[in-house]
């Protein structure tokens, strides 16, 4: 492909982005009609979209799984939750929820009012959680969708939706924290899987020509900040933090007790 022939593409593709039209590989669209024939897709989708999806792709082939073999397989949690519709329902219309969940100790809370914002998915823990704002607590919520029993919808007034998501806005601001993470110029060529260590952080990646250097900005919650710590630990040598005191102090906490565990193991044993 000539650079001119690029140049055309890019333009296209920019364009098709630009109005929010993506392209689907023939692979990806047997992928998607694979994925539907799941039985937990009549869950996840309205009926009506079940069979708009289904006649798009009526004439692509599924994925030939034949002849795959699944061995030594960990146990199958199923990944969508039946609470997800209607709580992301809620969230599109910027609607309240009276909410029922368990606690530790088993007790349970009923009709909690509050104002839920995002669904998240925990790829360590493989659960969902609902982030919401509790309104009579006043303080931001993290509610795992197992311990959900019971949430119905309540029309929330335009004005007093903007006041209550302009509070979590500055809540969740205060919470936010932000780090520096370097890539080690000997490791560069690693960088795709370090960068896949933190893919599930808001990230901005900058680099120097002049000192060949990557940087990773990293932007999480401060909850996360350990998550953090323990995926820098599994890298190794390979990044160094170099901004973020928080990060770098419990760094070379952790460092230093490790180091002097060690130090004295190898003081007994030469002893022996």
């Amino acid at each position: 492909m000539n650079p001119f022939e690029k140049i055309f593409n890019y333009q296209i593709l920019s364009k098709l982005e630009g109005s929010g039209t993506f392209i689907m590989t023939a692979h990806e669209r047997s992928w998607l009609k694979t994925m539907l024939e799941h039985p937990a897709a009549a869950a996840a989708l309205s009926p009506e979209t079940l069979i708009q999806m289904n006649t798009i792709l009526e004439e692509d082939q599924s994925l030939d799984t034949g002849g795959l073999l699944h061995k030594a397989a960990s146990r199958e949690k199923q990944v969508y939750h039946s609470y997800i519709r209607p709580l992301r329902q809620a969230i599109t219309n910027k609607n309240l929820l009276y909410i029922s969940y368990k606690i530790k100790g088993g007790r349970t809370c009923t009709e909690q009012r509050g104002l839920p914002y995002k669904l998240e998915y925990s790829m360590v823990k493989r659960e969902w959680y609902l982030l919401w704002y509790h309104i009579n607590h006043r303080t931001l919520m993290s509610t795992k969708l197992d311990n959900v029993t019971g949430s119905s919808e309540q029309i929330c007034p335009t004005e007093y939706y903007e006041q209550l998501i302009g509070i979590v806005q500055g809540l969740m601001k205060k919470r936010s924290m932000s780090a520096n993470i370097l890539v080690v110029p000997e490791y560069n060529g690693e960088l795709s899987r370090i960068l896949y260590a933190f893919s599930c952080f808001e990230k901005e990646v900058s680099y120097a020509a002049d000192s060949n250097e990557y940087t990773i900005q990293l932007h999480f919650s401060s909850k996360d900040s350990e998550y953090v710590l323990s995926k820098t630990r599994f890298l190794g040598k390979r990044v160094r933090i170099i901004d973020g005191e928080h990060l770098r102090r419990r760094m070379l906490e952790s460092a230093t007790k490790s180091l002097a565990r060690y130090a004295q193991f190898d003081e007994k044993f030469y002893l022996e």
